[in-house]
């Protein structure tokens, strides 16, 4: 089987970040040199953990907003080496939690909320084109598709509900509606929003690490933080001494002192096929380049590359004993296989298809699924994350919401639109000890495997009760 060719490369962080240092070798130049660790103590106005997309998009934001302030971002490995270099490159308005934010506060707070998250992606778009940032965006929205009838009713009331929060500009398409997009094999229906868009996520990351420091933000990298404490991020080769010290590092939250139980570490995997002939993208479609879901209980994420590639992505094993996580990005045989498979189930057509690259990735989940921004006002600790795989956009607005928490702490600005948002200082309570915590994620995800393939076999229009199970013993 072609997943299994001896060719397909195995981790190695992803095949984004390998195909830029490959260009750059063809180029005659070399790999990006890593930026300094710290080298040793230092003093700044505020510390940010974390080289991703939510660090980042932090000290963009406070630095066009005070350019006076000291930024030192600290990195672990080198930006853009957790999530944000190893995503599936949707750029999309869905948020953790939206629901259970309603409950709490009421559907106009999680309207707004969904409101900022559908702005979130046209603000992202307009700053990689204001800082010539080339990231390959191209805004085709977000189609998912169902392929059974059991999904064709989760589909029905999923559009209902995004209605319901607002999104009018979202459209419901039958068969041959979805077939006029894209030629999913037995897709009966879809559904599709235009706050969406396909991106490369090595080009952004290192494009906004590049944005950050042009601003004057320092950005140590090869500096991991072994601890946060008021007025101090902690390090092998020195402390940063801040008012403000914020945690960006998202599924590696777990790596930090006393963190172990706060978010977990879920494993997401990806595989990337070689570029198809004109012949196969004939057969898919696919011209309106929209990222691409599914309804499935373990579902699927999918886009159409800019350089005629297809990356798939899903769960594979989501979780390592202990919270650990993978360094190497390496993915299992089973799960390359599996998701060889699911390409296979969307588009027959591609049978035989090679792959050239696999990797893994881990993204934070709270305890009770809900993305959330914090800053502790009494000690200047603050935190975003929990994004459930959703980051890529979300990042950006915990970005801005950080910088708005952080200016109205002290004093340089009042409370704004976003300080207000529902998800602004959420708590939630930690994970279960092991194994407790390794038992109920792999029951959890074995019993969604289970329910796809019932409603496969079953064909009826009712979702499986092993899912509706699993989601409330998970907090969904």
């Amino acid at each position: 089987m072609s997943s299994a060719d001896s060719t397909v490369v195995n981790g190695g962080i992803s095949f984004w970040h390998a195909q830029e240092v490959r260009k750059a070798r063809e180029a005659g130049g070399k790999a990006p040199a890593p930026r300094p660790h710290l080298p040793g103590d230092a003093h700044a106005d505020v510390a940010v953990v974390g080289g991703g997309y939510t660090g980042l998009w932090t000290a963009y934001y406070l630095k066009k907003a005070e350019p006076s302030l000291r930024i030192t971002v600290l990195e672990r490995e080198f930006c853009g080496y957790g999530a944000s270099g190893r995503n599936g490159g949707w750029l999309y308005n869905g948020i953790a939690g939206r629901d259970r934010y309603a409950r709490l506060h009421g559907h106009e707070a999680a309207v707004r909320l969904q409101r900022a998250m559908n702005d979130t992606v046209a603000e992202v778009v307009r700053v990689t084109g204001e800082e010539g940032i080339d990231a390959d965006v191209h805004r085709g929205g977000v189609l998912e598709v169902a392929r059974t009838p059991a999904q064709l009713t989760r589909l029905r009331a999923y559009h209902e509900t995004e209605l319901a929060y607002g999104e009018e500009d979202r459209e419901l398409y039958d068969a041959r509606g979805t077939a006029e997009r894209v030629r999913v094999a037995g897709a009966l229906g879809a559904t599709w929003t235009p706050h969406g868009a396909r991106l490369h996520p090595a080009k952004l990351v290192r494009g906004l690490a590049a944005a950050v420091e042009a601003l004057g933000v320092t950005v140590h990298e090869n500096t991991p933080v072994t601890g946060t404490v008021p007025g101090r991020a902690v390090t092998p080769y020195g402390t940063v001494r801040a008012p403000y010290v914020l945690s960006c590092t998202e599924g590696f939250t777990a790596g930090l002192k006393g963190q172990r139980r706060t978010w977990l570490p879920m494993n997401s995997s990806m595989i990337v096929t070689r570029p198809l002939t004109g012949e196969q993208w004939e057969a898919v479609g696919w011209e309106g380049r929209e990222t691409l879901g599914d309804m499935a209980h373990a579902y699927l994420y999918a886009q159409r590359t800019a350089d005629g590639r297809i990356a798939l992505g899903g769960r594979g094993n989501p979780y390592r004993y202990g919270s650990r996580t993978d360094a190497g990005g390496r993915t299992r045989a089973a799960t390359v296989r599996e998701l060889y498979e699911a390409l296979l189930r969307l588009f027959p057509a591609l049978s035989g298809i090679g792959l050239d690259h696999t990797w893994s990735g881990v993204l934070g989940v709270p305890r009770d699924w809900c993305a959330a921004v914090t800053l502790d006002r009494a000690t200047g600790l603050g935190r975003a994350g929990g994004y459930v795989g959703s980051g890529v956009a979300t990042a950006n607005l915990a970005g801005r919401t950080l910088r708005d928490l952080v200016r109205h702490d002290s004093g340089q600005a009042d409370p704004t639109d976003l300080t207000a948002l529902p998800w602004v200082n959420h708590r939630t309570r930690r994970w279960e000890p092991e194994p407790l915590r390794w038992l109920g994620v792999q029951g959890l995800y074995a019993a969604y495997r289970a329910a796809d393939r019932r409603e496969r076999a079953a064909g009826g229009a009712g979702s499986s009760r092993v899912a509706r199970v699993a989601d409330r013993i998970a907090g969904r």
